[in-house]
């Protein structure tokens, strides 16, 4: 991975969607750090129009059009390029209410890790502004643009954290207020708002959750990464819970939009299937109720075996509250729990008091859970998964140590 870093002062923007930051980038920075994603328009799709299940193929004399206007004396973009960044890329330090530092940084896990890593070249997704990146590259899609003595400078939206369905919303809005993008694949795009899928499944469990005051998750999600307004603390990030959640319902989220798109009957998973995805046939038989009440009920049970470090979210070290901890309960909940629980009856809702037998072989108690049991990352969770599978003990650590 690179160490390299790219620091930007931004300033911070609060709307409804949630918190975003506008900055001004060297073209070049911008080619380095969206490169990955840009440099394949011409022969993929990228995966924001894979999930919206369209094409909106990239246009050579476009590209053409803009290289020839960024030669010119007169050249500007006064619009926004938008980006979404995932918020483990992403280092930001306010100076003050409106105005800070915001750091990007190629994002490496540890070697026993389930995540992947994200190089420097891909740090960025382009949400809205692929051509006039594209137009400072050459044929093989390299970095090409002679400014002589004059820089070009870009200036840029950032979403750090947003999900692909965000994405796809901001996507659609955008281009429904630029008369220059054809209005018949913007209103596509709002019907395709209402198709199901499992990402917006997903979305929406973690809204419901969210939003419902007897929830233990109840205010905890930020939704793009980054502080909802009038909230204190949310030690969860919405991409952490869709993509923790979407692995226990499909395969391939991309081809079930897809399918579902076009009027294409989902095929009911076997048993063996439901092993890998315990709730597929619920999403398939439009439960997302149910799938929202087993999560529910999960973690209503964790809440109540260690509820002062469920509580304690501004407590340094302390792994339960946040996404390390809450995937590694999923994943334990996907691959062990669950299929138990479940008595080979793929859509049984066990209760809060079967959860909480499950985890009473668990030794751990809240003071248990500081930075010298757990570390900060993926290397916490991964020792904590280990945990909760019983495969070490506390004791097992301390004699490491």
């Amino acid at each position: 991975m690179s160490n390299k870093e790219l620091c930007l002062p931004v300033l911070k923007v609060e709307q409804p969607i949630g918190t975003f930051y506008i900055a001004s980038v060297k073209a070049k920075d911008l080619v380095e750090i969206s490169f990955s994603d840009v440099r394949r328009l011409a022969e993929d799709q990228r995966d924001l129009e894979k999930y919206l299940g369209i094409q909106r193929p990239v246009s050579p004399k476009r590209i053409k059009d803009i290289k020839k206007y960024i030669q010119g004396n007169d050249a500007t973009f006064p619009t926004s390029v938008i980006l979404a960044v995932d918020e483990r890329c992403a280092e930001y330090e306010a100076i003050n209410d409106y105005m800070g530092t915001l750091t990007l940084r190629a994002f490496d896990p540890t070697a026993d890790s389930e995540e992947s890593g994200i190089p420097f070249d891909k740090i960025a997704k382009v949400i809205d502004g692929q051509h006039r990146i594209a137009a400072f590259m050459d044929d093989d899609r390299n970095w090409s643009f002679d400014y002589g003595e004059n820089e070009f400078d870009i200036n840029v939206s950032l979403f750090i954290g947003a999900d692909v369905s965000e994405q796809a919303n901001i996507f659609a809005t955008v281009n429904l207020a630029q008369t220059k993008v054809n209005k018949s694949l913007v209103y596509d795009l709002t019907e395709l708002a209402n198709t199901s899928s499992p990402y917006k499944t997903c979305h929406n469990v973690a809204v419901a959750l969210d939003d419902e005051p007897s929830s233990p998750l109840y205010k905890r999600i930020k939704r793009l990464g980054t502080a909802t307004p009038g909230r204190k603390k949310e030690p969860l990030t919405q991409a952490s819970f869709v993509e923790s959640l979407v692995k226990f319902i499909s395969p391939d989220p991309v081809q079930d939009r897809n399918d579902l798109l076009a009027n294409r009957k989902l095929k009911t998973a076997n048993e063996l299937e439901l092993k890998k995805f315990p709730f597929r046939n619920m999403f398939i038989s439009d439960k997302e109720v149910d799938i929202a009440e087993i999560i529910y009920n999960y973690f209503s049970a964790i809440e109540m075996k260690w509820p002062e470090s469920w509580k304690a979210v501004d407590r340094v070290g302390n792994l339960l509250p946040r996404s390390n901890a809450f995937k590694a309960f999923m994943i334990y909940l996907r691959e062990d729990l669950y299929p138990e629980l479940a008595r080979e009856d793929y859509g049984r809702i066990p209760t809060v008091k079967e959860f909480a037998q499950q985890l009473k072989h668990i030794e751990l108690k809240d003071e248990d859970f500081t930075i010298r049991n757990f570390a900060p990352g993926s290397g916490g969770q991964s020792t904590f998964l280990k945990m909760l599978r019983g495969e070490i003990t506390l004791k097992d650590m301390l004699q490491e140590d």
